[in-house]
C-alpha cells in the first residue's frame, strides 16, 4: 500500500487559517530549518520548560501547524480556569465552543460534510496540546469522541445518515457520547448483553451501560448492543450498531462521581423499552462489532496522546518551581535527586511519543493491526503517570495542594492507565499477538 500524504495547511480547517496563516507556517518552517542547519541555533529542538513548543522532532509541517492553531486557543485557558472547572463539575463550554467555531471538531471527518478529513497523525497533536495546556483530559475529553467516535459512521454510513449526523455534530450542534462497556462484561465486548429486537420500523432495546462519558450533556450515543444471540462459533457476530438521540424520556442516566476529570461527567445508563427507529441502525445489522473495531486503534492512540500532554504539563511546571525554589542555599533544581528523576521523566516521554506518533502514522497508512497503537498507549499512560508523581514529589508539601495544579495532573494521569483499555490487556495482546504465546485469558 502506498503512503498516504499528509494535506497540506491549505486543507485545515477553513475558519482556522485566520490563526494559521501562510506567514505563521512560512515562520515555523522557518524555525524548523534554523534549528536543523544553523550553526547558531540551539541544538535542544524543544526544552520541556517552553509553552506548548511547536519544534518537535519527527513532526512534519502539517502536524506543526495543528499544534501553532490549538495552542493559541489553549493559550486563552489557564490552569486556574481547568481547576475551576474540575472543582464545581461543570462541563468546559468556552474551549468546546472555540474549537467548534474554530472547525476543529471535524478534523479526521470527511470534508464534504464540514470536515478536514486529515489524519489521526493530526488529530493526536490536536489532543496532546489541548491536555499539554494544563487542560489535560478535562479539555481532552470535551472533544474525544468528535475525534474518533463517528469513524465507525463516516465509513458505514449512509450518505443521507452522514449528512444527517456529521454536518451538525462538526458544527458543533450536536454532541455525541460512545455506549458500549457495560457492568457484566467490562472489556469482554463480545459478551454484551443489552438487547435490541426489531418490532416494524424501530427496535427495542432493554439493557445497561456504564462508564459512558458526556451523557449528561450529550444529544446523540453511538451504541453497540446484540442483536441475535451469542453463537461461540461465531462470538463477533449479532452485535449491531446505532446512532440515535439520546432520549432522557426512555433512558435513565446517572452520574458516578469520580476521582478525576471532574468537568466531563462520567455515567451509568439503564434503559427498559426504548424505542429506536430503523434507520438509526449503521450498516449491516449484526456487524456492529467489526464496525467499532475500526476505530479502536485511533482511540488509543489519541488516549495516549493526552496522556503525552499531561506529562509534559507536569515536567513543564515542576521545571519551572525546582529552578526557583531554594533549599539549602540552592535552588533544588540543582540537586541530583530532584535532577535526575525528572531527566528520566523526559526521556520516558519523548520515547513513548515516538511510538505514538509512529502508530498514528502507520494507522494513516492504513495498517490495521494494534500493536504499536496498544505500545504507544500504554508506555504514554505509564510516562504521564511517573511524571506526574515526580512533579508532586518535587514541590513537596506544596505539590499536594491544589494551588500548584500538580495534584489534579496525577488525578488525570491516572484515567489513562485503566481506560480505554489497561495495561494488563495491552500485555496480552502484545503477548499473543507479536510474541505468538498462548492466549492468557
Amino acid at each position: 500500500m502506498s503512503r498516504r500524504i499528509l494535506r497540506p495547511a491549505s486543507l485545515l480547517p477553513r475558519s482556522s487559517l485566520t490563526t494559521w496563516s501562510s506567514r505563521a507556517t512560512a515562520t515555523s518552517s522557518k524555525a524548523w530549518t534554523c534549528a536543523v542547519n544553523s550553526q547558531h541555533a540551539r541544538r535542544i529542538h524543544a526544552r520541556a520548560n517552553e509553552y506548548l513548543p511547536t519544534n518537535l522532532p519527527e513532526w512534519n509541517e502539517s502536524q506543526r501547524g495543528v499544534r501553532e492553531a490549538i495552542a493559541k486557543i489553549c493559550s486563552q485557558y489557564t490552569d486556574e480556569y481547568w481547576m475551576e472547572k474540575d472543582t464545581e463539575h461543570k462541563f468546559p463550554w468556552e474551549l468546546y465552543n472555540d474549537l467548534a467555531a474554530n472547525g476543529w471538531l471535524g478534523i479526521c471527518l470527511p470534508e464534504e460534510y464540514g470536515g478536514s478529513g486529515l489524519g489521526i497523525s493530526e488529530a493526536a497533536v490536536m489532543l496532546q496540546t489541548i491536555s499539554e495546556s494544563g487542560a489535560c483530559m478535562n479539555g481532552a475529553s470535551s472533544v474525544h469522541m468528535n475525534i474518533f467516535g463517528l469513524e465507525p459512521v463516516a465509513k458505514f454510513g449512509t450518505k443521507e445518515q452522514k449528512e444527517r449526523w456529521l454536518v451538525p455534530l462538526i458544527q458543533g450542534k450536536e454532541r455525541a457520547c460512545f455506549g458500549v462497556t457495560e457492568p457484566n462484561t467490562g472489556l469482554d465486548t463480545l459478551r454484551l448483553q443489552s438487547i435490541a429486537t426489531k418490532h416494524g420500523d424501530h427496535y427495542r432495546i432493554k439493557g445497561s451501560k456504564v462508564f459512558i462519558s458526556t451523557a449528561q450533556v450529550a444529544e446523540k450515543i453511538l451504541l453497540l448492543v446484540r442483536t441475535a444471540p451469542f453463537d461461540a462459533n461465531k462470538p463477533s457476530h449479532g452485535l449491531s450498531l446505532f446512532y440515535t438521540d439520546l432520549d432522557r424520556s426512555q433512558v435513565q442516566i446517572t452520574e458516578i462521581p469520580k476521582m478525576g476529570r471532574s468537568a466531563v461527567d462520567t455515567n451509568t445508563l439503564f434503559f427498559e423499552d426504548w424505542k429506536v427507529p430503523t434507520e438509526d441502525l449503521v450498516g449491516q445489522e449484526g456487524e456492529g462489532f467489526k464496525m467499532i473495531m475500526h476505530g479502536m486503534n485511533a482511540e488509543r492512540i489519541l488516549v495516549g496522546a493526552e496522556a503525552l500532554g499531561i506529562g509534559y504539563a507536569a515536567l513543564r511546571r515542576t521545571s519551572h518551581y525546582v529552578n526557583e525554589r531554594v533549599v539549602f542555599g540552592n535552588p533544588i533544581g540543582k540537586y541530583q535527586g530532584i535532577q535526575h528523576p525528572l531527566a528520566e521523566c523526559w526521556m520516558n516521554l519523548e520515547s513513548a511519543r515516538l511510538m505514538i506518533y509512529l502508530a498514528g502514522r502507520m494507522y494513516d497508512d492504513g495498517y490495521t493491526d494494534g500493536e504499536y497503537a496498544n505500545a504507544g498507549k500504554f508506555l504514554a499512560s505509564e510516562s504521564a503517570f511517573k511524571a506526574a508523581e515526580r512533579a508532586i514529589m518535587s514541590h513537596g508539601g506544596m505539590g499536594y495542594a491544589k494551588e500548584y495544579h500538580v495534584e489534579r495532573y496525577l488525578r488525570e494521569a491516572t484515567l489513562s492507565r485503566i481506560a480505554p483499555v489497561s495495561g494488563e490487556m495491552i500485555k496480552n495482546y502484545i503477548g499473543q499477538k507479536v510474541l505468538g504465546l498462548p492466549k492468557s485469558y
